[in-house]
């Protein structure tokens, strides 16, 4: 858990390839890491990190929290993710291991067992209001799918640059634009079109088959869907 932070930039990352999965990060964000999942870091330049690691074992934490225990939410990593209640918890034991004159120890024990308890509760709150994509994740995934637009490109690739599952990514990205990722790519073929259309003699069937399209009448179907026009009117409407 990255409490404050000041200086160069702070990576965390599941490659060691930093263009699979760059992860920028900043204060008042939580990460969770299974034991023997490996982790790497990285730093620009000299960097202040206060922060609060918890190490726990999975079998004591299973039989303290009885029939409260959920192995799922522990058997996948989640890094940066942001939970004000979680912070909560963290600041409070932050600041017990740093005064001098520390509670009893009930009282440390009580905060760390409230913690994994909201970290449980945490895993059904993303999955009951699943949230947009944040800025860099949608920044990357739709630089992504312009420049990959005119092959066929799976929902698993796109969740994997932003290290979310399929279902997941497909809501936040929606979430973020209003569309599906399938749409945003369509929406990028069209575009690669109309610059065609205007930029070049090619015909309709050469724009259809330079962008991605299965056929002429493919490209015009979704065209006038999206446009208003077919291409050919389009076009002689913007050339005169």
């Amino acid at each position: 858990m990255l409490l404050d932070q000041a200086g160069g930039e702070f990576e965390l990352l599941l490659s060691p390839d930093r263009a699979a999965m760059p992860r920028r990060h900043v204060p008042r964000q939580i990460s969770f890491i299974p034991a023997g999942v490996p982790l790497w870091s990285r730093f620009t330049s000299n960097t202040y990190v206060r922060h609060l690691d918890l190490h726990f074992d999975m079998e004591a934490l299973r039989t303290r929290l009885a029939d409260d225990f959920a192995p799922a939410p522990f058997e996948t990593p989640r890094l940066m993710f942001n939970d004000e209640r979680l912070m909560t918890f963290a600041n409070l034991i932050a600041g017990e291991c740093q005064s001098p004159a520390a509670f009893h120890e009930l009282y440390g024990d009580s905060l760390t067992t409230a913690l994994f308890i909201d970290f449980l509760r945490s895993a059904e709150r993303r999955d009951r209001k699943r949230s947009a994509l944040a800025t860099w994740q949608l920044r990357r995934v739709v630089d992504y799918i312009e420049d990959n637009c005119l092959r066929a490109i799976r929902l698993q690739e796109l969740a994997e640059l932003v290290n979310l599952s399929p279902s997941y990514f497909s809501h936040a990205f929606k979430a973020a634009t209003g569309v599906p990722p399938h749409q945003w790519q369509t929406n990028a073929r069209l575009k690669r079109a109309q610059d065609l259309l205007l930029s070049t003699d090619m015909s309709l069937t050469e724009v259809a088959g330079a962008t991605g399209f299965f056929d002429q009448a493919h490209l015009t179907r979704l065209f006038r869907k999206q446009l208003g026009a077919t291409p050919a009117a389009w076009r002689r409407e913007r050339r005169g």
